[in-house]
């Protein structure tokens, strides 16, 4: 492919502007699970619809905040640790969500500027953010694009322009996979995904899972998704979020729920920490 080259502030509007979709097409009237995820974090960037349905999700298991929260901080600590442990500094966020301050480039950059990130989600209404508070410092673009479409995202003009592929990349799967179905072939997804990453590339990875207990209330939760939202929720056992990880050696502590990541400061109390409904590791190639 043809090697990175600085990119002017308009070139990177330009590709926004061309993700090819129409504001009045946006939905509101469907919970989509990117707004909900932004409704548990306390952001203001969601609908009535949106509400409702987490409010459902949040009845059944309160936690679902928290695991929220704790998935937000496992991505800042994860990134640092890839810019400043492992010389990473290019990334691709797929399933980025609604905009939350500090983002994936905000938090890369404090710790290397020259970082360039792609972001990639299927809702119009990231998009609509994207140039305000995502791409708005150069080096960073953004791709209308869903994850069932591996080729569609690496292909994209806008990553294939910011993205050099013969150089280490991190991809970044945070809590995105638990919305595929199995008949979707989630790990041949993900394979795809990766195949093209070169020797020392990263893979930032997390999923909800229901081995911290729950029972039937994480059958209704996930019921919330599959009756109400724009997609279904499929969470998933150790046994089943490990092998997300074939072909990458996994970083020290390994796959362990979000907060037991790395921590940085205080760790949960036990009573508190089966309230982390989600796994999280990185992986190195």
């Amino acid at each position: 492919m043809k090697k990175h080259e600085p990119t002017e502030q308009n070139e990177t509007e330009k590709s926004v502007s061309d993700a090819g979709f129409s504001p009045e097409l946006i939905d509101t009237t469907t919970p989509h699970p990117a707004r909900m995820y932004d409704y548990y974090l306390g952001g203001k960037d969601n609908y009535e619809a949106d509400q409702r349905a987490a409010r459902r999700v949040l009845d059944a298991l309160p936690g679902i905040r928290e695991t929220a929260r704790g998935n937000r901080d496992f991505m800042h600590r994860a990134v640092r640790t890839v810019v400043a442990e492992h010389g990473i500094r290019q990334i691709i966020d797929i399933g980025t969500g609604i905009p939350a301050s500090p983002n994936t480039h905000e938090v890369a950059r404090d710790v290397r500027s020259d970082v360039r990130v792609v972001y990639a989600d299927n809702d119009p209404i990231v998009a609509t953010y994207a140039d305000a508070k995502l791409t708005h410092s150069g080096d960073a673009g953004f791709v209308l694009a869903d994850i069932r479409d591996p080729k569609g995202i690496l292909d994209h003009p806008v990553t294939r322009q910011l993205i050099d592929f013969d150089q280490p990349v991190a991809l970044m799967l945070l809590a995105v996979l638990h919305f595929l179905r199995d008949d979707e072939n989630p790990a041949g997804i993900v394979a795809s995904l990766t195949e093209s990453l070169p020797a020392g590339s990263c893979l930032i990875l997390s999923h909800g899972s229901p081995d911290f207990g729950g029972g039937s209330a994480v059958n209704k939760a996930t019921g919330v998704y599959d009756s109400e939202s724009t997609v279904s929720a499929r969470i998933r056992s150790y046994e089943e979020v490990l092998p997300f990880f074939a072909g990458f050696d996994l970083l020290d502590p390994g796959l362990v729920q979000v907060p037991l990541w790395r921590p940085d400061g205080a760790l949960p109390g036990a009573d508190a920490l089966p309230r982390y409904m989600a796994y999280a590791g990185v992986g190195l190639k």
